[in-house]
């Protein structure tokens, strides 16, 4: 990573400028060598009908920190980042607050790339394991 952490962070917020990641108010708030984390504020507007945090809303986080990250590592300045699998386990639910999305590369190859996102609440309890397969695709010139 040829960027500062504060630069990395930036980016970031600005790839989410009019995208679901916005509409989520999704946001990044750390980095470090091999992994980034995002956290999601846990409102009615993520919350499934009876009040708690909605699966999809946590494999949405998952997949924008996962993807964010590969983007970030792999320089990509040439390449389209897409995630091509994605599972997910949830473990405990959350009413309010935020949960936050770590993702830590498990294998980066030059094609694929392995994540393993953990989602934790404020208390750092284990909210939901997630495994994320990207893949870099070249842009045509």
């Amino acid at each position: 990573m040829n960027l500062t952490k504060e630069e990395v962070l930036e980016q970031c917020t600005k790839m989410c400028k009019n995208t679901l990641m916005e509409t989520l108010d999704i946001s990044f708030c750390e980095v470090g060598k091999d992994y980034l984390v995002a956290k999601m504020p846990v409102t009615p507007k993520v919350h499934q009908p009876d009040g708690v945090l909605h699966g999809g809303a946590m494999v949405a986080l998952a997949e924008s920190v996962g993807s964010a990250a590969s983007f970030m590592f792999l320089n990509a300045k040439d390449f389209y980042i897409r995630g091509i699998e994605i599972s997910a386990n949830h473990v405990k639910s959350v009413k309010e607050g935020n949960v936050y999305a770590r993702a830590e590369i498990l294998h980066n190859g030059r094609t694929t790339q392995l994540w393993d996102i953990k989602i934790r609440d404020e208390e750092q309890n284990l909210v939901s394991v997630v495994k994320l397969t990207t893949i870099a695709l070249p842009k045509t010139r």
